[in-house]
This record gives structure tokens, C-alpha cells and sequence, in this order.
């Protein structure tokens, strides 16, 4: 009779053993799936936040080329596209 607790005890550590290290392999899948989602919408934002510095020189260009003394209004001109130069700040 203690032959079969034994075994009994052996395969259940061996279940036991099995259960847990799947429930550790699915945690770190789903782990690293949402690392990578984090990690592309920080770089998406990263992509927007360049933009937006860029849109904000073009308008402070635009502000020092036009002399337009309010950045809320910034008035356009029709004598065609005026480009800033880029880097200026």
C-alpha cells in the first residue's frame, strides 16, 4: 500500500508540476504580448509628438515670416506655399 502512495504522490507532483509551469508559459505569452502593445503605441506616440514639434516650428517659421503677432491666428498667405526651414526653432 505505501508503493501506491508513493506513486500516487509522484504523479500528482508530476500534474502539479506540468499545471504550473503551463499556467507560467501562458503568463509570459501574455505578458509579452502586452509588453509589444505598450511598446507600439509608444512609438506611435513618439511618431505624434515628432509631428507635432515639427507642426509647431512650421508655425513659429510661419509666425516670423509673416510677423503674425498672434500664434492663435496665424494668417495665411496667397502669394503660394511658403516653406520654413527645417531645424529652425
Amino acid at each position: 500500500m505505501d508503493g501506491h502512495d508513493s506513486e500516487d504522490s509522484k504523479q500528482s507532483t508530476a500534474d502539479m508540476t506540468v499545471f504550473v509551469q503551463n499556467l507560467l508559459q501562458q503568463m509570459q505569452n501574455r505578458f509579452q504580448t502586452m509588453s509589444d502593445s505598450i511598446v507600439t503605441k509608444i512609438d506611435e506616440m513618439g511618431g505624434r509628438i515628432n509631428e507635432l514639434e515639427q507642426s509647431i516650428n512650421d508655425l513659429r517659421a510661419e509666425m516670423g515670416v509673416e510677423g503674425s503677432p498672434s500664434p492663435l491666428a496665424p494668417s495665411k498667405t496667397k502669394s503660394g506655399d511658403v516653406k520654413p526651414e527645417e531645424g529652425s526653432a
